[in-house]
C-alpha cells in the first residue's frame, strides 16, 4: 500500500483529504519522515493526555495501562524530536511544540472521523455529524430550536455547537475545526461559500432609567455623538458601526470597549455609555427589559448573517441537507424574534393601566 507522507498535513493548509487518502488513511497507518511508522492511535492518545491534563486521567478515560500510555507519548517525542509536553507534579501542560502538534492531530482526527462518515453512513444523507460555529448572541436563541429540528428531521444525525466571535468561527473554519458557520459580515473568498441568510436590523440601546426624554429614534450622523459600549476590534458589531459612520465622515466614540454582550446591556442599563446592538443580541441578556431599544435611520443599520462552509471540502449529501435545515431554522427563529421587541417597564405600566 503507498503511504500518505506526514508533509501532506501542513500548519499553513486545513487538512482536507481526497477520496483515496481518506481510504488509506482509514487503515490507520500514516508515515512519517524516514522510515518511522506515525499510529493515528498515537495522536488519540496525545490528544487525550493534552486535553485532560493528566496522563493518569487519560489513561483511565482510554481504558489503557498508564505505562502503555507513557510509552507511545514517548515514541511520539521521539519520532518528532522534541518533547511535547512539560511534566510536573500536578499533571502536564503541553509545550509550543506540543500546541502546534495538538492544532494538526484535531484536524487529522476529524477528518479520519468524516471518512469513516461519509464512507458509512451518508449515503442517503440522513446520517452524519455537524459542528456548527456561531455568535454567542445567537447562541440563546437557536441552539435549543436546532437541537430539535435535527431531532426531528434528521434523528441518526448529530449537531455540535462552537460559540465565539465571527471572526474566530471563520478560522476554526479554515482550518477544519467547524463543518459550518452562522457569520456576520462574512464576504465570500476562494476559502469560503457565504449564503446570505437575512439582514438583522442594529438598533441604539438606552438606560430606560433616563430622565431625560429619548428620542423615537436617531440618525447615523446623530450616532457618532453617543458614547458606545461597544466591543473592539475585529467584532462584526464594532467593524460595521465604524465603516458606516467612516462613509458619511464621522467616528464612533467610544466609552468602554466590552466583548460580552449581557455585561454590555448591564452597563447601558446602570448609564455607562449606549449601545448599538441586534434586537436578538439584547434579548439574549436578562437585562433586556431595563433598556430603551431606538432605531437608527438615515441610513438603518443592516447586519448581514450568512451561512459559511469551505470551499476546500466537498459537501456531503447529509451536509447539504444540515446545512439548508439549518437556514431554514435560523431564517425562522430569528423572524420570529424581530417581532417580539422587549418592552421596559414603563411600558409594561403602560399596558397594565390600559387593561384595567
Amino acid at each position: 500500500m503507498r503511504e500518505i507522507a506526514a508533509t501532506s498535513f501542513r500548519a499553513d493548509t486545513p487538512v482536507i483529504l481526497n477520496p483515496h487518502e481518506f481510504a488509506m488513511i482509514c487503515e490507520y497507518r500514516i508515515s512519517a519522515i524516514g522510515s518511522a511508522r506515525l499510529d493515528l492511535k498515537q495522536l488519540e492518545y496525545f490528544r487525550h493526555v493534552a486535553e485532560l491534563g493528566s496522563f493518569t486521567n487519560a489513561a483511565a478515560f482510554l481504558s489503557v495501562g498508564q505505562p502503555t500510555l507513557s510509552r507511545q507519548i514517548a515514541d511520539l517525542e521521539l519520532e518528532f524530536g522534541q518533547d511535547l509536553f512539560d511534566r510536573n507534579g500536578r499533571g502536564v501542560v503541553l509545550t509550543q511544540a506540543g500546541c502546534q502538534l495538538l492544532e494538526h492531530t484535531r484536524g487529522i482526527l476529524m477528518q479520519v472521523g468524516r471518512a469513516r462518515q461519509e464512507l458509512e453512513t451518508t449515503r442517503t444523507g440522513d446520517a452524519g455529524h455537524i459542528t456548527l460555529g456561531l455568535p454567542s448572541s445567537l447562541g440563546n436563541i437557536v441552539t435549543v430550536p436546532l437541537v430539535k429540528a435535527f431531532a426531528k428531521a434528521l434523528p441518526k444525525s448529530r449537531l455540535a455547537f462552537s460559540e465565539g466571535l465571527s471572526a474566530y468561527i471563520l478560522e476554526r473554519l479554515s482550518v477544519g475545526r467547524i463543518d459550518c458557520a452562522l457569520a456576520y459580515n462574512a464576504t465570500a473568498s476562494e476559502d469560503f461559500d457565504v449564503t446570505p441568510l437575512l439582514d438583522d436590523q442594529l438598533f441604539l440601546i438606552a438606560s430606560a432609567s433616563r430622565t431625560k426624554k429619548f428620542p423615537a429614534s436617531i440618525s447615523l450622523s446623530e450616532l457618532a455623538d453617543y458614547p458606545l459600549v461597544i466591543p473592539g476590534r475585529p467584532h462584526a458589531n464594532r467593524m460595521t458601526v465604524e465603516h458606516a459612520l467612516s462613509n458619511i465622515g464621522r467616528k464612533i466614540q467610544i466609552a468602554h470597549e466590552v466583548e460580552c454582550i449581557p455585561a454590555i446591556v448591564d452597563l447601558v442599563r446602570q448609564g455607562h455609555g449606549f449601545g448599538v446592538l441586534s434586537l436578538n443580541a439584547v434579548k439574549s441578556s436578562p437585562w433586556a427589559a431595563h433598556v430603551l431599544i431606538k432605531p437608527i435611520l438615515n441610513p438603518t443599520l443592516m447586519f448581514p448573517l450568512s451561512i459559511v462552509t469551505s470551499t476546500r471540502r466537498p459537501k456531503s449529501a447529509f451536509m447539504r441537507k444540515a446545512i439548508s435545515l439549518i437556514g431554514s431554522v435560523v431564517r425562522g427563529e430569528i423572524g420570529q424574534s424581530l417581532g417580539k421587541m422587549p418592552r421596559s417597564p414603563k411600558d409594561r405600566q403602560a399596558s397594565n393601566r390600559r387593561a384595567r
